[in-house]
C-alpha cells in the first residue's frame, strides 16, 4: 500500500485497516521470537506501513478540528 493508496482511503477503511496490521505485526513477532521468519526485513516494513497509517490518521484528526 503507497501513500496514495492510504490517502484515498475512507477514515473508517484505515482504522480496519491498521486494526488487522497492527494483530498481523504482533503475531509475526511472536512467530519470528518461537523460529526464524524468513524475511525479518518484513517485520520493518510491516511497522513502517503502521506508522504511516497513523501518521495519516493523525493528520485527519488535526485537519478536522
Amino acid at each position: 500500500m503507497t501513500k496514495a493508496e492510504i490517502k484515498e482511503l475512507s477514515t473508517q477503511d484505515l482504522r480496519d485497516r491498521l486494526e488487522q496490521m497492527e494483530q498481523e505485526y504482533l503475531q509475526l513477532k511472536v512467530n519470528h521470537s518461537v523460529s526464524p521468519v524468513d524475511n525479518p526485513a518484513k517485520i520493518t516494513a510491516d511497522r513502517k506501513m503502521i506508522a504511516r497509517v497513523k501518521t495519516e490518521l493523525r493528520q485527519r484528526e488535526l485537519n478536522n478540528n
